[in-house]
């Protein structure tokens, strides 16, 4: 199949209508059909600003990117895009063309 991988970046920490925003993305993209969504935390990167952030015992907690992917059909990635942007949530995104399938099915 062709569709998109939607990608939204964001600190561990940011928080959205009392959710950690990460949660609140995943629960927003469920609620609208979208068939599956992932978290990855980040163990180094920097951003816009150039601040080096890496996952060290020492580092202030909530400082490392997380990284929520969906991998969906243009229209449903179009749709949660449009949402996120109607909910004023503040968020670096990326979208970008993809094949995906289902590996050993006949």
């Amino acid at each position: 199949m062709q569709g998109y991988s939607l990608r939204f970046y964001m600190h561990e920490n940011q928080r959205h209508a009392g959710m950690l925003l990460y949660e609140w993305l995943l629960e927003q993209a469920r609620q609208r059909g979208i068939h599956g969504g992932c978290a990855f935390r980040a163990i180094a990167g920097y951003g816009r600003h150039g601040q080096l952030h890496e996952a060290h015992f020492f580092e202030l907690a909530g400082e490392a990117t997380v990284l929520v992917e969906f991998i969906a059909p243009q229209e449903e990635t179009q749709a949660l895009l449009a949402w996120v942007q109607a909910a004023r949530v503040p968020l670096f995104w990326a979208r970008l063309p993809v094949e995906f399938g289902v590996s050993g099915q006949a």
